[in-house]
């Protein structure tokens, strides 16, 4: 048996470890943002922040008269994002609440698994799925010349984003406390209606983070809207129009831009106001979890 000396120099040693590794965490996270914002920042030089934010012009490619407006970027990352979570949130919290509060035991125990395979699924393929199916098949029911447009990424994404919400919702929803129900029950309701009374609303702050793990899922996905969106880098007016995210605009060009020029840098600036995002989303995640907390005793 270890003496009470050895346990204690191993739970310092562990915890040092530990320490580390999260300061670690910290710093690289910071050194990559550093080290965005640090290349975007040469891009001002050049462009105008305005221009830059207001301007839904991009054709850093012109000869002469290079534009690098990110707003129909943007707009158009933010139409595919939502689009991705109104059909991903209502599927992934009706099929957390059925497999937490109604499925049989044993019916739980093979969905489970299915769902959170598909997460395993790469996105690259999940692309080759809209090229091939999605995308012709919202080709012919809208009478379109084709179907690599907004509604395509939209459902590609919500498909990758549902093992997210899923999983995390029905941890949130397990984790109320049965006396919860129980007292439900006892004043005369029925599961439906403790379900969508009181275990749903006992469940927010879980439910408000599986919704923002899932927006931070669509966001960052590059191959998929890469390959079924269509890349047309301008202002989109609807889910039918063919549009270019930011993630896709790195993608596809930062490979090939030289470097050191314009071009080269508003890829950094790009990359930053995604990082800005994505930071915005997650801290909003965090507020709202801790504001609709509830406190057992």
């Amino acid at each position: 048996m270890k003496s009470i000396r050895a346990r204690r120099q191993e739970d310092r040693f562990f915890g040092r470890l530990f320490f580390i590794t999260a300061v670690l965490s910290v710093v690289i996270l910071l050194a990559i943002f550093g080290m965005l914002v640090i290349n975007g920042l040469h891009l001002f030089k050049d462009v105008s922040i305005s221009d830059f934010l207001f301007s839904s012009n991009w054709n850093p490619g012109a000869y002469k008269h290079a534009t690098y407006g990110v707003l129909s970027l943007l707009t158009s990352t933010l139409l595919v994002t939502f689009g991705a979570l109104i059909i991903a949130v209502p599927l992934g919290i009706g099929t957390a609440a059925y497999l937490s509060e109604i499925a049989p035991s044993r019916l739980r125990e093979v969905l489970k698994p299915i769902i959170e395979l598909l997460a395993a699924i790469p996105s690259v393929t999940i692309g080759f799925i809209g090229i091939v199916m999605t995308g012709p098949i919202i080709a012919r029911t809208f009478g379109l010349e084709n179907g690599f447009n907004a509604l395509n990424g939209s459902i590609l994404l919500s498909i990758m984003a549902l093992p997210t919400i899923i999983t995390v919702a029905e941890e949130a929803i397990r984790a109320v406390p049965n006396s919860y129900k129980e007292a439900s029950y006892a004043l005369g309701g029925n599961k439906f209606t403790t379900l969508m009374r009181i275990t749903l609303p006992s469940a927010f702050s879980g439910i408000i983070a599986a919704i923002m793990l899932g927006v931070g899922r669509a966001i960052g996905e590059t191959m998929t809207v890469l390959m079924a969106t269509g890349n047309a880098a301008a202002m989109p007016h609807g889910f039918f129009d063919s549009v270019k995210t930011m993630t896709a605009t790195i993608a596809i060009e930062l490979g090939e831009v030289a470097y050191g020029t314009t071009h080269y840098y508003s890829l950094f600036a790009v990359g930053s106001l995604l990082f800005i995002m994505s930071l915005f989303f997650n801290i909003l995640a965090e507020y709202l979890a801790a504001r609709y907390r509830i406190k057992t005793p």
